[in-house]
């Protein structure tokens, strides 16, 4: 098969959570563990960094390949979804896995994913492992697709676990209490295996430090020594400076970072304390981390966070899909500077959007759109339960026709955001 022969045959063969939701899940790493078997293990002494969380465990670990590759190593990067292409799942060194290698691949193993009937993911995870093997990374990062205890991913024994935050997602498989999903999350932590939990709920704190202490984990909490604070902002610009101070000291001063959404300062203290635990196992310098946090959209190909896409109007698009992923990206729409605001949102239709209707702005128009995918709300359903927050606007028959009926009706000093889901933003940048 050529590549977009083995796309084809993944996309019909393997069922895709991202794409048809929870048909897809398997909440078992029996798939995962019989792939990797038939595989020789290729997750065995795969040095890596295992991250887990509700919101930021992608922005983290894109930080963290960032500054890794800025301090020389060859760094695998494993994360999920894609936007446009597959391979954006799989890289080194920022540079996507090759489109031959993965044909081969499907070809040399479509018996054993027939006989296993894997997930995507399921099958995807296998892959990286595979390719992160083969090229003889010095360290790869790899992020949890869903929950932690019986994610795919979680075949691995990483030098060091990140939990970057708890809240509320995927109750449907995670449960539905905060403390429920932290057990579930809290799964990735292995024995002997330094964890950092970036934030966390006083109430929650229990459920780690009882985990990490049945796998003699030494636990840091990075918000508990960590402050980072904004000090050149605009939600608009291509950048902006912090400082961090560790205890009440001083630790970075005019930190130039270029994934700019405020909330990125919480996964920032993230990424300094799990640095801070690797620096016993790789060299790193105050060199290495400056540029590494400066160039990460260049280095790792990270997108859709907050990210402007467009000009007169000013267009920013936002991957943020659940309620505190939401209660972060509203301030930063609020601070945009802009004349008029208008939406384009597009949802799934497995998700409980209340929170998200709780949030808008009422004032500015809507475009109600669906994404090219099985698993979109229809946007006639999504207009109607809008409606009844008094969210009012427009139904269209695609994300593209959605924006580009909100770039015609918007002024030059107005502002249009995209967002909703993962996949609403995908078919814009």
């Amino acid at each position: 098969m050529n590549y977009t022969e083995t796309l084809d045959y993944l996309n019909a063969a393997l069922p895709m959570f991202h794409r048809t939701g929870p048909a897809a899940y398997k909440p078992s790493l029996d798939n995962t563990l019989a792939l990797a078997e038939a595989l020789n293990n290729p997750q065995n002494g795969l040095p890596c960094i295992h991250i887990a969380g509700t919101n930021g465990k992608g922005s983290v670990a894109c930080m963290l390949a960032s500054v890794l590759q800025a301090a020389g190593y060859k760094t695998g990067l494993y994360t999920s979804p894609h936007l446009k292409d597959f391979r954006e799942r799989i890289r080194i060194n920022g540079e996507m896995v090759q489109e031959e290698w993965v044909a081969e691949y499907v070809s040399n193993n479509k018996g054993l994913f027939d006989r296993v009937q894997p997930s995507f993911f399921e099958m995807s995870t296998v892959m990286a492992f595979s390719w992160f093997s083969e090229q003889e990374v010095d360290i790869a990062i790899i992020e949890t697709g869903l929950g932690g205890r019986l994610d795919s991913t979680n075949i691995v024994t990483p030098l060091l676990s990140v939990i970057t935050n708890i809240g509320w997602d995927h109750m449907q498989f995670l449960g539905d209490t905060l403390e429920k999903i932290a057990t579930e999350k809290a799964g990735i932590i292995k024995d002997d295996v330094p964890v950092v939990i970036g934030e966390t709920d006083k109430s929650l704190i229990d459920v780690f430090v009882a985990v990490a202490n049945e796998h003699n984990a030494e636990l840091t909490v990075a918000q508990e020594t960590y402050k980072a604070e904004c000090i050149q902002y605009d939600p608009l610009a291509d950048h902006m400076m912090a400082e961090v101070n560790y205890e009440g000291t001083s630790y970075y001063k005019n930190l130039r970072l270029d994934l700019t959404g405020l909330y990125q300062l919480k996964n920032l203290c993230t990424v300094l304390a799990a640095l801070d635990v690797l620096k016993d196992e790789f060299e790193l310098t105050e060199a290495n981390i400056r540029k590494g946090l400066r160039t990460v959209r260049k280095s790792t190909g990270f997108a859709g966070r907050w990210q402007v896409i467009g000009q007169e109007p000013t267009v920013v698009c936002d991957t943020g899909h659940n309620k505190d992923g939401w209660a972060q990206v509203m301030p930063l729409i609020n601070r945009s500077a802009h004349r008029n605001l208008h939406m384009v949102i597009g949802t799934v239709d497995d998700k409980d959007i209340t929170p998200l209707f709780q949030m808008l702005p009422k004032g500015a128009s809507y475009y109600f759109c669906k994404a090219d995918i099985p698993r979109g709300l229809d946007p006639t359903v999504l207009q109607e339960q809008a409606s009844a927050y008094g969210l009012k606007g427009n139904v269209f028959p695609s994300v593209a026709e959605a924006l580009k009926n909100a770039r015609h009706e918007a002024h030059g000093d107005d502002l249009v955001f995209v967002g909703g889901s993962t996949f609403t933003v995908a078919e814009v940048v």
